[in-house]
């Protein structure tokens, strides 16, 4: 009797403690969606700030895009950054919600450019413009079509990261699937940049009118490409390094034990 009384509070105390690790969980990761809200929030102001000088459609598309484009920088760097800095490792739950907003802020970067910009003329936004003495459209901006493809890509791709960015999807996919889909986001990376770099470096250089004010952000965005590549670089020596290390010890001990 006793035992069975026993077992039955060891069976109450479990399941408590499975309620409080949930809650927990819950809790965390809505603290952790307000921090990156207001952190997101932020980044936009800021960005705002900084291309004040613009219409307020074209002020908004760019801060939208500059803070999504923070964010995802953040997701690609904390990785390889806390393989070299253990310190970092304390910021690797946020990766998760940072990716979720930076595709978000995609997003929303794209209905301003859609409604704002093309007004919603989708043959626009592949470089293509109406010609009245052809009645139809023609390729009137190859870059800028392909650009805003690649973007378009990007976007979808996010899209498919940030719905499988939960832990339903780990269990669905199994884990070394899911682990697989999500480690491929340097596809994404590569894209947003290579969209990214155009716009900055590329768009207005055919323009038969005056140009615009040089985005100041130019040589930051190179900055941050540069870290990402620099850290994942580093990471992958440090990762190298040690398990030589780890196979040479391995090697070592397997031939004193033979001798021995």
């Amino acid at each position: 009797m006793s035992g069975s009384i026993r077992s039955g509070r060891e069976r109450a105390r479990a399941a408590g403690g499975m309620q409080f690790s949930f809650v927990s969980l819950i809790r965390r990761t809505a603290s952790q969606h307000v921090v990156t809200v207001l952190i997101a929030a932020f980044l936009v102001y800021l960005f705002g700030a900084v291309h004040g000088q613009w219409s307020d459609m074209h002020r908004w598309n760019k801060a939208s895009a500059d803070a999504s484009l923070l964010l995802l920088t953040f997701t690609m760097a904390v990785g390889p950054g806390a393989r070299i800095w253990p310190a970092l490792r304390r910021l690797l739950p946020f990766r998760r919600e940072f990716g979720i907003y930076a595709v978000l802020l995609a997003f929303v970067h794209t209905v301003i450019i859609l409604d704002g910009w093309l007004e919603w003329d989708i043959p626009r936004l592949i470089g293509l413009a109406f010609h009245p003495a052809l009645d139809r459209y023609v390729m009137a901006e190859h870059g800028f079509g392909l650009a805003n493809l690649i973007g378009v890509l990007a976007l979808a791709y996010g899209f498919v990261l940030m719905i499988t960015s939960n832990d339903r999807c780990v269990r669905l996919l199994s884990g070394p699937t899911w682990k697989f889909l999500q480690t491929s986001a340097y596809v994404l990376w590569a894209l947003v940049v290579a969209h990214t770099a155009y716009f900055l470096f590329m768009h207005f250089l055919d323009f038969h009118r005056p140009l615009p004010p040089t985005n100041p952000l130019r040589w930051p965005f190179v900055a941050l490409v540069v870290l990402v590549l620099a850290l994942r670089c580093a990471a992958f020596l440090q990762i190298w390094r040690q398990r030589r290390s780890a196979t040479g010890a391995s090697a070592t001990t397997a031939r004193r034990r033979a001798e021995a």
